[in-house]
């Protein structure tokens, strides 16, 4: 492991192979959140912190399991990661800024199911990662999925003080157009080789 796998894993993971709008994980809070940059930049970074922790633990969690022979009980003990993970995070949030745990609703319980999160745990799991490179990779992960989302959002807030053909809803299906878009330029980067 060099500084450059670990740039390679950074850079790939935010933006050659973003969780959300290449590999399409996270789509619902994607989609939900994205209506306000300042709630969508906050969600980012809840779901960045959860990833972080997610994929470090799994990176433990996977050597226990492995040692123990008991690798069939991942999906299980993730799950069970995850869901502990969210749960800390709604307790520091509602402790320490209500008005963002109000603000993010129910998209903070949601994170538990947010299959980007589920997709750090598997995906480390598979590519062997180490602790470091799990740690990069999950952070990475984080990144990425807030670099979509703020850009996202920032869109939508554009487009709600924009007039649209009448043909062309601002609801689902603008929405949808711009995510397609913002896919599209995501895909630009797939070209790109690092290392």
């Amino acid at each position: 492991m060099g500084s450059n796998s670990l740039t390679y894993i950074f850079i790939s993971t935010a933006i050659t192979n973003n969780f959300v709008v290449v590999m399409f994980l996270g789509i619902c809070p994607f989609l939900g959140v994205s209506n306000k940059l300042d709630t969508a930049w906050n969600m980012g970074l809840a779901t960045t912190f959860v990833l972080v922790i997610t994929a470090v633990f799994s990176y433990f969690i996977d050597a226990i399991l492995v040692a123990t022979g008991l690798e069939f009980l991942r999906l299980i003990a993730y799950i069970a990661v995850i869901a502990s993970t969210v749960q800390l995070v709604e307790m520091i949030l509602k402790k320490f800024s209500p008005v963002l745990f109000r603000a993010l609703g129910i998209y903070l319980p949601l994170i538990t199911t947010n299959c980007a999160v589920l997709g750090v745990a598997l995906l480390q799991t598979k590519r062997e990662y180490d602790f470091i490179e799990s740690s990069v990779f999950g952070f990475a992960a984080g990144v990425g999925f807030t670099i979509a989302l703020v850009l996202m959002a920032s869109i939508r807030e554009q487009l709600a003080l924009t007039e649209v053909p009448a043909i062309v809803s601002k609801g689902a299906i603008m929405t949808l157009m711009v995510a397609s878009l913002l896919s599209m330029t995501f895909m630009g980067f797939a070209g790109l080789n690092f290392g």
